[in-house]
This record gives structure tokens, C-alpha cells and sequence, in this order.
């Protein structure tokens, strides 16, 4: 099973939400509407801001990507807890013998400190960021994880909470169940038909065999 981070385990879109504005503000940008920045969550943060701001040039973009990561991980203190059920989900996941995975948007930095933070790093069998592979909804880290691991396509499952994490499932010949808890509404999780839709964790929990 691979999952998502932000959105789908950790309740971080807030937090995401006020370091992407006061990194603009820093950088004498104008300011980000919350929605906006909402919908490029589970993106790469490099492809977040070319969609943010679009025509802006790369330096200035970079410039702001590297103060948007200085506010998340040091200067910004919004709590980022995990859902409810998540941490005691995954630990019954492993138990009933799933091997689990991440497929994030988050740097290699950023995930590294939530996984320390949550306490769930040995949960997860391997790993994969945005800055160390493709973007979403490219399939690549889905295609490396397969590799790494030795799981096929059909044997394994995205879970996330965006339309990137189920198109990219999808791109890849995964199966995915979409979280309704996050930030994509929805009718933008069912446009690559995921195999379900589900409100919470235990939820999905339940449903798997």
C-alpha cells in the first residue's frame, strides 16, 4: 500500500497553506488566496508555484520555494497532527501483514521531519519525494517504489486525497481509494476513478481484507 502524506496522513494543508504565504510575503509577492494554494497541494513545490504563479520568473519562484521551506520547517509553528485513526491504522496495516509506502509531494527534508515528528518512520518500507524523483501526477515514484520493492502494479494500491495522487495511481496501473478529508472535493477525486471513496481512516481500514 502506498500513501500520500499531506492530506491523507498528516493534517498539514494549514500549515502548507500560511508558509506558502508568508514565504511570498517575504519575497515581496503579492498575496496568495488560501483556495488557491489548496489546490496545488500534493504537488512538488517547484510545480506549486509555477501554477501559483504563473510567468513569474524561475529565480524569484526558487527564491521563494527556499523561504516557504525555512517557514515549514523552522519558523512556523501551526500544529500538523495526524488524522484520527491514522497512527494507530497503519500500525494495525503492518500487523495484518501490508507492506506500506509513502509517494509525497514533500521534499526529502520535509518528510524526513514529519516522520520524526510522528513517530512512524519505521512503519514504512521505503519512501519517495518530489525532489528526489517526477513531480505528481507523473507516475514515476509509483514505478520506483514497484521497483524497490518487487510489488506489481496490480498487487499494490495508492491511497491519497488529491486528483494528483489518483491520476498518477492511475498513469501508473494502480488501483487507489481517495480520502474525502483533505483538500480536492469529491468531484475533482472521482475524475480518475478511484475504486473508492472514503470519509475516514478507519473507514478504510475496514474495507481492506
Amino acid at each position: 500500500m502506498i500513501f500520500d502524506w499531506d492530506g491523507t496522513l498528516m493534517d498539514s494543508a494549514e500549515r502548507i497553506v500560511r508558509c506558502f504565504q508568508a514565504a511570498a510575503h517575504d519575497c515581496g509577492w503579492r498575496a496568495l488566496a488560501d483556495e488557491a494554494i489548496r489546490k496545488t497541494i500534493g504537488l512538488g513545490v517547484a510545480e506549486a508555484l509555477a501554477r501559483l504563479l504563473p510567468g513569474e520568473a524561475d529565480t524569484r519562484r526558487r527564491a521563494i520555494a527556499a523561504r516557504y521551506r525555512e517557514h515549514f520547517l523552522r519558523l512556523n509553528d501551526t500544529p500538523t497532527p495526524l488524522f484520527p485513526g491514522v497512527a494507530a491504522g497503519l500500525e494495525g496495516l503492518r500487523a495484518r501483514g501490508y507492506r506500506i509506502a509513502v509517494a509525497t509531494g514533500k521534499s526529502r527534508v520535509g518528510l524526513d521531519a514529519a516522520l520524526e515528528e510522528s513517530g512512524t518512520r519505521t512503519l514504512f518500507c521505503t519512501t519517495r519525494c518530489a525532489d528526489e524523483t517526477r513531480s505528481k501526477p507523473d507516475p514515476l515514484m509509483l514505478h520506483e517504489i514497484l521497483a524497490e520493492t518487487g510489488v506489481r502494479a496490480a498487487d499494490a494500491l495508492m491511497v491519497g486525497d488529491t486528483s494528483y495522487d489518483i491520476e498518477m495511481a492511475a498513469r501508473a496501473g494502480i488501483d487507489s481509494v481517495a480520502v474525502t478529508y483533505g483538500v480536492h472535493d469529491l468531484a475533482e477525486l472521482r475524475i480518475h476513478e478511484p475504486r473508492l471513496c472514503v470519509q475516514t481512516f478507519p473507514e478504510l481500514c475496514a474495507w481492506l481484507p
